[in-house]
């Protein structure tokens, strides 16, 4: 039932983590405040195809 999914940075558009989802429980998509090393912060990120 979980699936795998990317999550992509909101600002500089780059994918940096993978987790898990749980489609019947989370219909909408994932939005995580992570750090981003690209950006060198901590940044929105969303979840991405």
């Amino acid at each position: 039932m979980r699936d795998n999914i990317q999550l992509q940075c909101t600002e500089c558009k780059r994918k940096n983590y993978t987790t898990t989802k749980n489609k019947k429980t989370v219909t909408g998509k994932l939005e995580l405040k992570k750090f981003c090393r690209f950006c060198g912060g901590h940044k929105v990120h969303r979840e991405s195809k």
